[in-house]
């Protein structure tokens, strides 16, 4: 039994659910390409509506080619023989995704226990398996989601016709297509909107509640943005100048409407349009206000933090794509691990970055003096940066704060606004020039003769990618033991509580009121301490063993001079950081 599980550790009948599952996948993706094919077809009798362009359908192919080319390596690496062949658009497109993406859901370890008893290193194995081909096709439907803009390179050689300098982004764009690098796809989308496009972008960045549409509403003069403690959904609102107040929305599924600026909220709250049910992808608002100007735009992002919805992957996506970033800090809060992403996230997209101290009513002066000092502190401690943060607040007697930030830091911009815009454009292209010329000599270097190729053989890259794929395999495990717990925790919450008030009813109420309370906290804090001591070491164990298997990986392919690839998600370039504006 034990040679019968060699080479992958799985036994006949897993090895044959493993191989039925990928062939079902494979058909799946079959049917896409049909779909492709009746959508870009000719016929006077077309089957599906011509809503997906070449570009689109360019990268599904790609994507489906890599799919494809990962599916032969599962199974290799699981010692399956792939049978001989015997048999010779946008929403359907995804609904069929998302058949894909069950069909490897179907291979976790826990349903793979259905044919017969797994290993824990199969077990490890196969979750990294899954979440590997998960992951692909959720980039791949993430990347249709966002409803990118069609042909590139049509749009390009429109630009060059109106007599646009963009010899260097068509290059970019040239090696992206000839050489199926469709992860740069969305940056190259990005740039060649900026392009389209000169304005500067000034973007407004926070946790749910932070003061986000507060700030905006006082730089337009009006209460135009929902403001309260629920989150806003949909997409990052444009503010622009405009000769009359008028709001246009852009809808993945119908044609924009216009509507008047009172109807705002059914469009960006949570309240009126739940996680987005209208499929809003694009909102501009143009009003005639004395400090918006033409050229300069402001944008309002949905939250970040616990109480963020949907909106959230919106403000991520969006973040690499404005000019200067500015992060509210809550002053009612404290500075937390999604305020220091945010700013990084900025500056690893070579996006200069103002924080503030919104709120600042709420503070004595010498407390806001501490609680500036801490947070400049934290930034530069944790991401080696030196800002300075800026207190503000809309109410009253210190509204002064916020007029003295807007004077000195951003209406001097506004007269710089074309120079500032075009320099942040170059930024952007720069990056992602060399994200692709990294890319590019990586893959050369992994195939050239003199090369990787001559240096590690097949059975040592096999052994690096089996390694990162029982990493990655750890930490879907990982994922799936906090969730687990946490659901636990949360099923016995009112038992504890019972618990509790029993425990303080016995003890009676001999001392005095504070005991109670500490009573009460203490048994809470003693019942949870176990479990979220589990989940933090769950975590560090994966987060140590994935960090062992890239550097392991990083070594053997000699990756240690290679330009450093950061960004979010299908973002990631190699970049520079940028001196604030």
């Amino acid at each position: 039994m034990d040679d019968a599980r060699e080479p992958g550790h799985l036994n006949p009948p897993q090895r044959l659910h493993l191989l039925t599952s990928c062939q079902y996948a494979d058909k799946l993706l079959s049917e896409i390409e049909t779909t492709l094919a009746a959508s870009l077809s000719k016929s006077p009798f077309p089957r599906f509506k011509p809503d997906i362009s070449l570009a689109e359908a360019k990268l599904v192919q790609d994507y489906i080619a890599r799919m494809r080319a990962q599916l032969v390596r599962i199974l290799d690496s699981q010692g399956v023989s792939i049978p001989a062949p015997h048999i010779g658009s946008l929403h359907s497109i995804r609904v069929t995704l998302g058949f894909v993406d069950i069909a490897f859901d179907e291979c976790r370890p826990k349903r793979m226990r259905g044919y017969g008893e797994l290993s824990s290193t199969a077990a490890t194995g196969i979750a990294g398996l899954v979440d590997e081909m998960k992951g692909i096709v959720s980039r791949l439907d993430s990347y249709l989601a966002q409803g990118l803009s069609g042909d590139l390179e049509k749009r390009l050689r429109r630009l060059e016709e109106a007599g646009g300098d963009i010899a260097l982004v068509q290059a970019v764009e040239r090696a992206i297509h000839r050489h199926g690098l469709v992860e740069f796809r969305p940056a190259l989308g990005t740039i060649i909107d900026r392009l389209e496009s000169n304005a500067l972008e000034i973007a407004v960045f926070g946790r749910v509640s932070s003061g986000k549409s507060s700030l905006l509403n006082h730089i337009v003069g009006q209460d135009l943005l929902p403001v309260g403690v629920n989150p806003i959904t949909a997409v990052p609102t444009r503010l622009a100048y405009g000769p009359e107040p008028r709001a246009t929305a852009w809808f993945a599924d119908r044609k924009p409407e216009q509507f008047g600026i009172e109807r705002l909220a059914e469009f960006v709250t949570e309240q009126h349009n739940p996680s987005n049910a209208q499929h809003v992808t694009r909102i501009v608002v143009e009003l005639p206000a004395q400090r918006l100007r033409e050229g300069v735009v402001y944008v309002d992002t949905p939250g970040l933090g616990s109480l963020a919805t949907s909106g959230a992957a919106e403000t991520k996506a969006y973040l690499p794509r404005c000019d200067l970033g500015v992060v509210l800090i809550d002053a009612g809060s404290t500075l937390t691990e999604d305020d220091l992403a945010t700013v990084q996230t900025l500056y690893d997209a070579g996006i200069p970055a103002s924080v503030l101290l919104s709120k600042a009513d709420l503070l004595a002066p010498a407390d806001r003096d501490r609680a500036l000092q801490y947070v400049a502190g934290h930034i530069r401690s944790d991401l080696g940066l030196d800002l300075p943060v800026h207190a503000i607040s809309i109410k009253g007697e210190y509204r002064g704060l916020l007029e003295k930030w807007l004077d000195t830091e951003i209406l001097p911009l506004y007269d710089r606004h074309a120079e500032l815009a075009r320099q942040s454009l170059n930024r952007k292209i720069g990056a992602l020039r060399l994200g692709v010329e990294a890319a590019l000599q990586a893959r050369l270097k992994r195939s050239g003769s003199g090369g990787l190729a001559a240096r590690i053989d097949a059975g040592k890259l096999q052994d690096l990618e089996t390694e990162l794929r029982t990493a990655a395999g750890r930490i879907a495990q990982a994922r799936t033991k906090c969730i687990e717990m946490t659901d636990t925790l949360r099923e016995c919450a009112d038992s504890l509580i019972r618990t509790a008030a029993r425990n303080l009813v016995d003890a009676g109420d001999s001392g005095p009121a504070a005991t109670g309370e500490d009573r009460l906290k203490n048994t809470l804090e003693r019942a949870a301490a176990e479990p979220t001591a589990q989940i933090a070491s769950a975590i560090q164990e994966a987060a140590r063993n994935v960090g062992s298997a890239l550097a392991n990986t990083a070594t053997a392919l000699d990756l240690g001079n290679r330009p450093r690839i950061i960004g979010t998600g299908e973002h990631s370039t190699a970049v520079q950081r940028s001196p604030l504006m």
